[in-house]
């Protein structure tokens, strides 16, 4: 892995800054070690499309609200795009922007045949009733039918939507092709042509990633330690799979604040108090209440940062002292932290690839809408894991090959995949 002294440093960029001026300076120096000719790398860094909406929309009282929504296709070079929608008051073009460019980095990285993209609309899903979201939904949906399609651009739930909102997509999509088109998205109820192993997805493919870096770093897991920020989809099946696996998990944490007992904390137990308890920790008392933030400073083998973005900065990465971290959220260390987890030697696997099992799971689901074929939960699982491992050691490759990070390794793998075919494909 990267030495100090060949250590290629992103552009300096302040924490909490531009989402895609953080993508970017990861991408620089990916491009840099690859040796990317000026006119792909221009071509692998602009969005292929941006699409900006006004949705009018009728709430319960009768008033017309209109909604700001988005849709960037970054990259169609690999295949359809794909990417989530997002519902939240903090949506905006440059957030689009980056996640729709890690997107691609990411289905790159686990080798499936998808560009991608990302949308969202700036709402308080929260404070909107089942109907307004409903609506909503359905005038995005409308607003995007030539955006959308299974061989064009597979939409996904992301923060505050789910298999609701992506089932009243199909609908309508389907409705305005007068005929049921289940592969136009992902995620959907099972009814619709869902696919079982989606739920668990994404948890199990940081569970994955972490064996495989456990691995590497000789780090025997019925020794090892380990701390979960966020308790949500990803954060607790995450800990519910290393615990089940052997794994002591010795802190977790949601909104609510941070829950540690060195002597491991029964997961299933916690996740039963939490689903009991209006879907908060709050109050748990198996474990010691710890401020938020400590729960990343903690002794453990293994951190999984599953919460939210940028929680690793250049303020507080030199506190870290776990060996091994593995990011379960989007974007969860910021570029000008990356410098100081290299001269410390801890491993990062990086989010477009520990949390990639998500959209693996969602391209199976696309493939099994095409073939008209429902697969089993044994067959979707076992072929996650591979992809999955495989993905891993093609990064691990990489970052040797180029004597860098996990990070920068697996941004070489992807660039280069998405290079390669731009020139196959003969670029214009």
């Amino acid at each position: 892995m990267a030495s100090n002294s060949n250590y290629l440093e992103p552009a300096p960029i302040h924490d909490k800054g531009n989402p895609f001026d953080s993508m970017m300076s990861r991408f620089d120096v990916a491009a840099q070690l690859l040796g990317l000719d000026e006119a792909t790398y221009n071509v692998l860094k602009s969005p292929n499309k941006q699409v900006i909406v006004s949705l009018p929309v009728t709430m319960d009282d009768g008033n017309v609200r209109v909604f700001e929504g988005y849709r960037v296709i970054h990259s169609n070079i690999l295949g359809p795009a794909k990417g989530g929608i997002r519902f939240d008051m903090d949506v905006n073009i440059d957030e689009v922007k980056a996640l729709a460019a890690w997107m691609t980095w990411k289905c790159a990285v686990v080798d499936i045949p998808y560009g991608g993209a990302k949308g969202g609309i700036t709402c308080n899903p929260r404070a909107m009733s089942a109907g307004e979201i409903e609506r909503l939904m359905r005038a995005y949906t409308m607003s995007m039918m030539d955006v959308f399609g299974p061989d064009k651009d597979i939409p996904a739930p992301d923060m505050g939507t789910g298999p609701r909102e992506m089932a009243w997509l199909m609908d309508e999509y389907s409705k305005a092709h007068g005929m049921t088109i289940n592969a136009v998205v992902t995620g959907k109820p099972l009814v619709l042509g869902g696919s079982l192993g989606r739920v668990e997805a994404t948890g199990r493919g940081v569970m994955v990633s972490t064996f495989a870096a456990m691995e590497k770093l000789k780090i025997n897991p019925y020794q090892a330690s380990c701390a979960v920020q966020g308790f949500g989809n990803v954060g607790s099946l995450s800990a519910r799979l290393l615990h089940e696996r052997g794994v002591k998990i010795v802190a977790i944490s949601d909104i609510s604040g941070a829950y540690y007992n060195p002597e491991g904390i029964d997961i299933p137990a916690a996740i039963a108090y939490r689903d009991g308890n209006k879907g908060t920790l709050a109050g748990f008392t198996a474990a010691e209440k710890i401020d938020g933030e400590e729960l990343l400073f903690l002794p453990v083998d293994v951190l999984i940062p599953a919460a939210k973005e940028d929680v690793i900065t250049e303020a507080n990465a030199h506190k870290i002292q776990a060996r091994l971290i593995v990011e379960g959220a989007n974007g969860p260390t910021s570029a000008s932290a990356d410098k100081i987890l290299a001269e410390k030697e801890i491993m990062a696997v990086p989010d477009i690839l520990a949390n990639a099992g998500g959209v693996t799971v969602s391209y199976f689901e696309w493939v099994q809408n095409r073939l008209g074929y429902k697969w089993g939960l044994d067959r979707v699982q076992r072929r996650s894991d591979r992809i999955m491992k495989d993905s891993f050691e093609r990064v691990y490759q990489a970052a040797a090959k180029y004597n860098t990070t996990l990070r920068i390794g697996a941004y070489i793998v992807a660039i280069e995949k998405v290079a390669q075919t731009y020139h196959f494909r003969g670029g214009y």
